[in-house]
Parts: structure tokens; C-alpha cells; sequence
């Protein structure tokens, strides 16, 4: 099976894209890797072009969600078009909401990572502003235009369908990252974050206002761009996977007070290498880690801190949680994912002839 995927090398996307990648291949399947957005790192390409199967094809186009983007939207979409009848895939991928509405061949999928209006809802309480109104528009008749949507919680599948709906034929098919990557080492008294820290929906400012008050060192990795700096944790800038993995396996306490979150991969992460989990009560986040994490309101700062200050003042019920996101963790592992694809692919391949619908 070939299959044309899209991608972006910005956050998590790029994480989930290759690990699909590399878990399809016993299944067969060789990728075509479409990257928009800004242009991969050299490490990111020698990751992809390690990958068996895989190959990649760059186009310096804005994404959806940026400044001003209809132009480049307008050019990717033939570019795109120009690689399906290159590479002619049985099924296309779309990692954007907005491409679905072009005339594919073949049939097509839009995986929902995330959304401006749901993001807007979260992290702000209130409706996105008349301003998004374009993208919702090109947003909702690109999924509506799809002949299936996934997404990886059922809280982002929801969303979608509150926004932009009634969707086409939808599925939850939850994001996984390979368990062997990650190990826990002899744990050290420190409490670890990351994310795109210039993102308000990742909250780290709650952790920094609480880092004083806490016995524990706080350290935060990730990439500011322009970012206010930290008054009180201690920041690691932007980290090498295998870096943040490092880190990971040292921490006792992952904390990720989110305010929206339609997945959280970092927190995967943490779970594969024996954190114990203190999380933004979101119901995303509700909905994987339930029973496994402690969970505080994103504005509760008071909170925040009572639920750290727990795990550290008590390390058998911080080995306890520990335990019990290691073994959540193993529900969604990258194999899994493939193999939840790998039969929806299967199922659009088989659902009729996109091209007569269309």
C-alpha cells in the first residue's frame, strides 16, 4: 500500500508522523512524506529519510493557523495535487484540516491534531473572534469534503464536530509513541516540564509562579520563541528528543498544567519513563489518564502546588502514580496506532470509489 502523508515540522505532528511511518512498515505500507510549514531541521530530515519506505518531499508553505495564509494554501494544494498523480497513493493522509476539499483521486483521510476554535474556547473562554471566520469556513469544508476524519481523543473528534460539523465518517484513533525509546532511571528530586512555551494553552507560566514555594528544583524545556523568560524555574531551552528523554527518565514528577491538550505526546513520554503525572484537569487529558495522574484546574495555581508538594512530600504515593502511568502508558503504544490505521486505510480502500463521489 502507498499512502501520501502530510506534515509539518512545528510540535507534536512531526513526532506522530514518523512514528506512523516507521510502525506501518511491517504492515507494508511506504510512506510520501508532504512537509509544509517552516522547512525541516537537518536532523529532522536525516530522522525521516532514516525511516525505510519513506519518502520525503518539502514545500515552503504557511500553514492554516498562520498569519495570512491563503495564498500558500492555494499553492500547496496544487502542489499536492501534482505529488498524488506522481506518486498515485491508494490512500491520502492529510495532517491539515484544509486540503480534504481538494479533487484526490484517491480516498482521504483528515487526522485533527487540533483547531484554532477549540484551542480559542479553551484557553481563552470565549468564542474565536469574526476574524478566524475564513478559516473556519476553508476548515469546516475541508473535513466535510473528507471521506473519513480521525482524531486522537474523543474529546478532539467532539470538538470537530461542534465546530465544523456534521462530519463525514469519523474515528478516535489514539496517537502512540514506541515504549522502547524511553527508560526510567534512578529518579532524582526535581519536577520536569516541557512544551511550545510561547503556547498559552501549555501554561508553564502556573509552574514558574509556583517554583519558589516548592522544595524541588523546576526545570522546563522547550522552545520561547519569544516567550516571557522564567522569574523562578529553571529553563533547558530547546532539547534533542533523545535529550528530553534523558531528562525524562531522571524526574520523579512530570507536571503539564495544560489548558488544552487534544492529546499531550510529552506526557506519553513521561509515563514510558516512570513519572509520576500532575496534569491540567481538561477533559482530553481526563479521558487518557483518568485514575493514573493527579489532576488540578489550569488556573489553580494554590492547587497546582498542593498536588506537587503531595508527590513529593509522599514517595509511596508517588511511586504509586508512577506505576500506574507506566502501565496506562502501554495502551498506547506506536504499534498500536499502526495498526489502528493500518484497518482504516484498509476500510477506505474498500468503502467504494472516492472519485465517483466526487
Amino acid at each position: 500500500m502507498r499512502v501520501l502523508m502530510t506534515t509539518d515540522a512545528v510540535g507534536g505532528v512531526w513526532t506522530y508522523s514518523l512514528d506512523l511511518a516507521r510502525a506501518l512498515q511491517p504492515h507494508g505500507i511506504h510512506i510520501t512524506l508532504a512537509v509544509m510549514g517552516p522547512p525541516p531541521s537537518p536532523d529532522h530530515r536525516a530522522e525521516a529519510e532514516a525511516i525505510g519506505g519513506v519518502a520525503l518531499h518539502v514545500g515552503d508553505y504557511k500553514l492554516e493557523w498562520m498569519e495570512d495564509p491563503w495564498e500558500d494554501l492555494d499553492a500547496a494544494g496544487d502542489w499536492l495535487l501534482d505529488l498524488e498523480s506522481r506518486v498515485r497513493p491508494d490512500v491520502v493522509h492529510l495532517n491539515g484540516l484544509v486540503h480534504g476539499a481538494l479533487d484526490w483521486r484517491a480516498p482521504c483521510l483528515v487526522a485533527g491534531h487540533s483547531c484554532v476554535l477549540s484551542w480559542w474556547r479553551s484557553v481563552r473562554a470565549e468564542e474565536a473572534p469574526d476574524s478566524w471566520n475564513r478559516y473556519r469556513d476553508a476548515v469546516c469544508r475541508g473535513l466535510r469534503a473528507a471521506d473519513m476524519v480521525v482524531a486522537p481523543s474523543t474529546f478532539m473528534l467532539a470538538s470537530l464536530n461542534r465546530d465544523y460539523g456534521p462530519l463525514p465518517e469519523r474515528r478516535v484513533l489514539f496517537n502512540g509513541r514506541p515504549p522502547e525509546l524511553f527508560s526510567a532511571a534512578p529518579k532524582e528530586e526535581l519536577v520536569l516540564s516541557c512544551g511550545r512555551l510561547w503556547d498559552e494553552a501549555k501554561n508553564v507560566a502556573a509552574l514558574d509562579a509556583i517554583a519558589p514555594d516548592l522544595p524541588w528544583p523546576v526545570y522546563i524545556a522547550g522552545d520561547s520563541a519569544g516567550a516571557a523568560p522564567f522569574q523562578n524555574g529553571r529553563s533547558l531551552g530547546k532539547l534533542s528528543s533523545r535529550e528530553l528523554a534523558d531528562w525524562m527518565a531522571r524526574a520523579a514528577i512530570y507536571a503539564l498544567p495544560v489548558r488544552y491538550e487534544p492529546f499531550g505526546l510529552s506526557v506519553l513520554e513521561a509515563a514510558f519513563s516512570g513519572c509520576a503525572l500532575v496534569l491540567g484537569d481538561v477533559p482530553s487529558l481526563r479521558e487518557i489518564w483518568d485514575d493514573a495522574a493527579l489532576f488540578v484546574r489550569p488556573e489553580d495555581h494554590a492547587g497546582l502546588r498542593y498536588a506537587i508538594l503531595t508527590l513529593i512530600h509522599d514517595p509511596s504515593m508517588r511511586r504509586r502514580f508512577a506505576k500506574l502511568a507506566s502501565e496506562r502508558a502501554r495502551c498506547y503504544t506506536a504499534d498500536r496506532m499502526a495498526r489502528g490505521y493500518r484497518d482504516t486505510y484498509d476500510h477506505l480502500m474498500n468503502t467504494g470509489a472516492p472519485m465517483a463521489a466526487r
